[in-house]
């Protein structure tokens, strides 16, 4: 019996033989973990299992790491896409639409140039954008409306189309184009609906206009029209000033609007008109009457948009209520860019 008990156990020898493989002896992981024998980094990450809070940690870390930029993102583009496609209640959509407000609510129309400011104006809930001729003025460096040509207008206004607007799409047509042969004027009126995209086309002029809109109207194009101040004829007229002063500028703005009318015009722009001569002519005629620069008496309003915005090289017209100072916004943010970079500060 002593004998017996002085030798060594005998799964000791089996333990002095397995020190070369000492994974077994950390043990109990590895039979939970098949391919840990094989791979050094999977032995240490069982070693590291003895502080299951330092593995939960290191794990978890990683993973809110990538997730965390993709819910950024989401939560950034649903705020555009729901107003880009929910038109305003009462919006005008087509030429009827806008019609039928007249002594409904007053009109509200705004010019555009491009995608981001036909976005911005649609969505302000205006009735219909005008892709004026005043691009000339406003954005190309012209002094009048005079250079502007049909390039610039097809330009512009599929510009405005891409962005998708909801509302009525009307396109100046520049100038010259109306005192040509009605051939021409149809080809110009078609491309800016085909190429440009518009609903519709402005053209300046009363009763010497009046038989070539008919036209246009009985071939499906729908035209505004604009009497009073008229942009395209500035040189003949001597400079920019109200019509409608006399009784016998009155009556002729009145015997404009009435041609127009009977041409078929769903609207009419009157310009710088007197404001007791422009809210008569808004009762005399059934087509609404848009007013710039012409008093409260209108059935509607239009203003240039930078005017608006306060982005602009000249002075606005003195009728202009200005709603904001981009100018002075733009230049702040630009001379602060100008500063981080040569300061070094951007990129940071």
């Amino acid at each position: 019996m002593p004998e017996k008990e002085n030798q060594p156990p005998a799964n000791s020898r089996s333990n002095s033989n397995s020190e070369s493989v000492k994974p077994k002896r950390r043990g109990p992981p590895r039979s939970k973990k098949p391919a840990a024998g094989k791979n050094k980094n999977v032995e240490d990450s069982s070693v590291k299992q003895k502080k299951p809070d330092a593995v939960t940690t290191d794990r978890s870390v990683p993973q809110k790491q990538d997730n965390a930029q993709p819910p950024k993102r989401t939560q950034k583009q649903p705020q555009r896409a729901p107003e880009r496609k929910k038109p305003h209640h009462d919006q005008a959509g087509s030429v009827r639409d806008l019609a039928k407000l007249k002594g409904v609510r007053p009109i509200v129309a705004l010019t555009a140039y491009d995608s981001v400011m036909s976005r911005l104006v649609c969505d302000a809930g205006v009735d219909f954008i005008l892709v004026g001729d005043s691009v000339g003025t406003t954005l190309l460096g012209h002094k009048t409306t005079i250079p502007v040509d049909m390039t610039d207008m097809l330009r512009h206004t599929a510009a405005v189309r891409r962005a998708e607007p909801n509302c009525l799409l009307v396109a100046d047509l520049p100038f010259g184009e109306a005192s040509f042969s009605f051939d021409h004027l149809l080809d110009s009126a078609r491309r800016l609906m085909q190429q440009g995209g518009a609903d519709a086309i402005k053209i300046e002029g009363g009763r010497d206009v009046a038989d070539d809109i008919e036209k246009l109207v009985a071939t499906g194009i729908p035209v505004l029209g604009h009497i009073g101040l008229l942009p395209q004829t500035v040189k003949a007229i001597g400079g920019y000033r109200k019509f409608g002063a006399d009784r016998q500028e009155a009556e002729d703005l009145y015997t404009d609007a009435i041609a127009l009318e009977e041409a078929g015009c769903f609207a009419v722009v009157g310009e710088m008109i007197e404001e007791s001569v422009a809210r008569e002519l808004a009762k005399q005629i059934l087509p609404p009457l848009i007013g710039i620069g012409s008093g409260a008496g209108c059935d509607g309003q239009i203003l240039v948009s930078t005017d608006v915005l306060g982005y602009h090289v000249n002075k606005p017209p003195s009728f202009v209520k200005t709603y904001a100072n981009l100018n002075h916004v733009i230049s702040k943010a630009l001379s602060q860019y100008v500063t981080e970079v040569k300061s070094k500060k951007f990129p940071a």
